[in-house]
C-alpha cells in the first residue's frame, strides 16, 4: 500500500491532526490494525467535532432568536408608551381636575342643606351620595379616555342592577320613601302623628323605619315605604293641640252658666293655652242630658296633663256652682 492509498482514507476534518498526519504518513512503522484504530480514533474526532459544531451553532441561533424577541419587546414597549402616555398623562390631569370639582359640589351641597336646616341624617346621605355618584362617572369617562369599552361595562352594570334591585325590592321601597320624607319632611323628631293606625311621638326618622312612641309607652316601628304613600295626621304641625273632652249637663241647668264656669276654670290651669281660647259647645240634647263640647288647647307634651286636668277643673267648677249633672232614669210602661 502506498502513500497516496494511505492518505485517501483520511477524512477532511475543519482542525487538522498533525499527529494523525504524521502517523498517517508514517504508516508502515505499524501494522493494519493499529493503523485502523488510528483511522477510527480519529473518525471519532470529527464526528464530536461536528456535535460541537451543531451544539454551537444551535446556541448561537438560540441567543439570535433571544435577543430578536427581547428587541421586538422593546420596540413594543417603546410604541405603546408613544400611544399611551398621553391618554394616560391626560387622564391623570382629568382626575385631578374631577377631584376637586367633586369636593367643591360636595361641600357646596352640604352648606345648602345646612342653610334649609335639612336632617342631619340626611344631609350625611345626600352629600356621600352626590359624591359616590359623580366619582363612578369620573372614573368611567377616565376608563373612555384609555380605550376600555364602556358599553360592555355599562351593560354589566345595568345587569348588576336589575339583580340588586329585584333581591332588595322592598328595603328600596323603604329607602327611596325615607329620602322623601326627609326632603319634604312630613313631620319632625318629636311631632305626635298618626300613621299607618298608629300614634306616637316620633322618635327617630331613618332611611328605612320611622320609630313612634305610643302614649302607652310602647316603641312602635313604622317602614318608610307604606308610610310615605299613606296617610299622615301630624298633630304638632300647627304649633297647638286641641284636647276634646265630652261632659254632660241636666237639662234644666243654665247653659250659658255652664259654659262660662268652664271656660273660667279651663283659664286657671297654667298649661291650658290662652290662646286660642277655651270653647264649650253644646254637641247633643237628648236621652235625658245636655252633652257638652269641652275644647281646651294646649301643646303636644301637656296634651295629656291638659285632657285628665281639665275634666276635674271644670266638674269642680260646676260642683261650686251648683250646676247639677244629668241624673240616669229609667221609664217603665206595664201594660
Amino acid at each position: 500500500m502506498n502513500r497516496k492509498f494511505v492518505t485517501s482514507f483520511r477524512l477532511p476534518i475543519h482542525v487538522h491532526l498533525r499527529c494523525i498526519r504524521h502517523y498517517s504518513y508514517a504508516w508502515p512503522c505499524f501494522s493494519a490494525t493499529q493503523f485502523f484504530k488510528l483511522l477510527s480514533f480519529k473518525f471519532y474526532l470529527s464526528c464530536c467535532l461536528n456535535k460541537l459544531n451543531q451544539s454551537a451553532m444551535g446556541i448561537l441561533l438560540q441567543i439570535d432568536e433571544v435577543t430578536a424577541k427581547t428587541t421586538s419587546f422593546a420596540y413594543k414597549i417603546k410604541d405603546m408608551a408613544l400611544e399611551y402616555a398621553p391618554k394616560l398623562l391626560g387622564a391623570i390631569l382629568v382626575y385631578i381636575i374631577g377631584s376637586w370639582l367633586i369636593s367643591k359640589l360636595a361641600n357646596f351641597l352640604q352648606k345648602t342643606m345646612m342653610r334649609k336646616q335639612y336632617e342631619p341624617s340626611l344631609q350625611s346621605f345626600l352629600y356621600s351620595l352626590v359624591k359616590a355618584l359623580c366619582t363612578i362617572l369620573l372614573l368611567l369617562t377616565i376608563f373612555g379616555m384609555l380605550g376600555v369599552n364602556l358599553i360592555a361595562f355599562g351593560g354589566l352594570l345595568a345587569g348588576l342592577g336589575i339583580a340588586i334591585g329585584g333581591a332588595l325590592n322592598g328595603s328600596l321601597g323603604n329607602f327611596a320613601g325615607g329620602v322623601m320624607m326627609l326632603i319634604f319632611k312630613p313631620f319632625k323628631v318629636g311631632d305626635l302623628i298618626e300613621a299607618q293606625g298608629q300614634t306616637g311621638t316620633v322618635k327617630e326618622l331613618g332611611i328605612f323605619n320611622t320609630i313612634l312612641l305610643s302614649p302607652d309607652n310602647k316603641t312602635v316601628i313604622l317602614a318608610n315605604g307604606a308610610l310615605s304613600t299613606g296617610t299622615i295626621v301630624n298633630y304638632t304641625a300647627s304649633g297647638s293641640l286641641r284636647v276634646d273632652i265630652t261632659l254632660a249637663i241636666a237639662p234644666d241647668q243654665d247653659i250659658e252658666k255652664a259654659r262660662t264656669t268652664a271656660v273660667a276654670a279651663m283659664l286657671q290651669l297654667p298649661k291650658v293655652l290662652k290662646t286660642p281660647e277655651p270653647g264649650v259647645s253644646v254637641l247633643k240634647i237628648g236621652d235625658g242630658m245636655v252633652t257638652l263640647a269641652i275644647r281646651p288647647y294646649s301643646v303636644q307634651s301637656d296634651y295629656w296633663d291638659v285632657f285628665f286636668g281639665a275634666q276635674e277643673a271644670v266638674k269642680n267648677a260646676w260642683d261650686a256652682a251648683g250646676i247639677q249633672g244629668p241624673v240616669p232614669h229609667r221609664v217603665i210602661i206595664n201594660k
